[in-house]
């Protein structure tokens, strides 16, 4: 049995960004870490969409080098369509500073590149291996069941596990912690084609989202290939009724319907129904969960890499401190903070949905510092709390929202 068994100072599950970048920023710290992924990369998955914010993520992680050097789609910004009204977002015009641009990514490409990346830095990692279960004690070392590519089973000993397994949700579903989501429920139905129709110029590589209704919308994701990330949110009875038919839902939108009319999909559309999910606690006696192992929030404003990203760097550098024998209060310094930017971004789509912030958005004349406080928003900047709509984010939309149809009924 000695010779199946693997001890390490860190176990993390998934090798997506959140994975990767605790693994690269625990190796270059000396900390001796296992990584393994149930998947062979490259693999397909959600999630093309970056935002400003985690680019600072990639540097401190050792990462942003090799991302740079691929030719990405570059992302400066966001744009939301609805019915004649243009809303544009430009990254280099937020409330808060920092990074003012992005990329647009597919993921098969970008997560691959990543984790190549840590393989090169030294990082033990293992494709095509499965966590079966795990036994964690009351000192909080955990003994991991793994299972590898050939069926044959070992165990891993931690003194951490960072659950970066994304929307596989390793130990929310081995513990228990799972809990339904207070977000409104939808589903999305998605593809990738080869945008033969694109236009020239900034058009062409824009990503945007065209808003159908209070409740639908689709969205336009330009990559640096010629392809282009196609999909679909709406109520989970909308997405359903199509059975799977993207053709005859293209139909829906009048900005983008003739540009990919007639155009052969990649793959055959994807369906993910009431994917909104959440968790009873972020971490417990030896484990960490991270990005949407914890929380998977709806992808109306790109969130999932940045909050995937900052959760793993935060959970990287608390332990960090602890195997060095420094006091880590996760509850404050991890559990606590990490919820403050997931409200927020809860905050934002939950007001997307009652239509209060398409209010904002498309409220003409726009107010250009309140589209600053907002646009730092979409650009990640969640935690930064000397910006309004992040301070009072509870109820900065929702009054504002109710004070321009006040004004409006007033005017009538």
């Amino acid at each position: 049995m000695k010779s199946n068994l693997i001890e390490v100072d860190v176990l993390i599950i998934g090798a997506g960004p959140s994975g990767c970048v605790a693994a690269a920023y625990l190796n270059k710290k000396g900390i001796q870490v296992k990584v393994v992924e149930k998947s062979k990369f490259p693999r397909f998955v959600i999630g093309e969409s970056l935002l400003p914010k985690c680019m600072e993520h990639f540097e401190e992680a050792g990462l942003l080098h090799v991302l740079e050097n691929h030719g990405f789609e570059i992302k400066r910004g966001a744009r939301f369509l609805r019915d004649d009204i243009v809303c544009n977002f430009d990254f280099s015009k937020k409330h808060t500073p920092g990074w003012d641009w992005t990329w647009q990514v597919p993921r098969a490409d970008f997560d691959n590149l990543l984790a190549t990346e840590i393989q090169k830095q030294g990082v033990d990692l293992s494709f095509e291996h499965e966590v079966i279960d795990t036994d964690i004690n009351d000192e909080g070392v955990s003994i991991t069941r793994i299972k590898d590519e050939n069926g044959e089973e070992y165990t891993v000993k931690a003194q951490y596990i960072i659950d970066s397994s994304g929307y596989g949700r390793v130990l929310p579903r081995l513990l228990g912690l799972d809990k339904p989501s207070a977000i409104p429920e939808h589903s999305s139905m998605f593809t990738h084609v080869k945008d033969i129709k694109r236009p020239e110029g900034e058009e062409g590589t824009l990503i945007t989202f065209d808003v159908l209704d209070r409740d639908t919308w689709f969205w336009v994701i330009p990559f640096s290939n010629g392809d282009t990330s196609i999909g679909f949110v709406g109520k989970t009875e909308l997405i359903e009724s199509y059975e799977g038919n993207m053709k005859d839902m293209l139909k829906l939108s009048k900005y983008y319907h003739k540009r990919f009319e007639g155009v052969d999909f990649k793959f055959e559309p994807i369906s993910i129904k009431n994917y909104a999910k959440s968790v009873t606690q972020l971490f417990g006696k030896g484990y960490i969960l991270t990005g949407n192992s914890a929380e998977f929030l709806d992808p109306v404003f790109s969130s999932g890499v940045t909050f995937a990203t900052e959760s793993a760097l935060k959970a990287a550098k608390l332990i960090d401190k602890a195997l060095n024998n420094q006091e880590v209060n996760w509850q404050v310094e991890y559990s606590d903070y990490i919820m403050k930017g997931v409200e927020v971004f809860a905050t934002y789509v939950k007001e997307w949905y009652t239509g209060n912030l398409q209010t904002l958005f498309f409220h003409r004349p726009e107010n250009p510092d309140i589209k600053k406080q907002i646009c730092a928003v979409l650009a990640g900047y969640v935690w930064d709390e000397s910006n309004p709509f992040v301070k009072k984010h509870d109820r900065l939309v929702k009054n504002l929202a109710h004070l321009i149809h006040m004004n409006a009924e007033e005017n009538n």
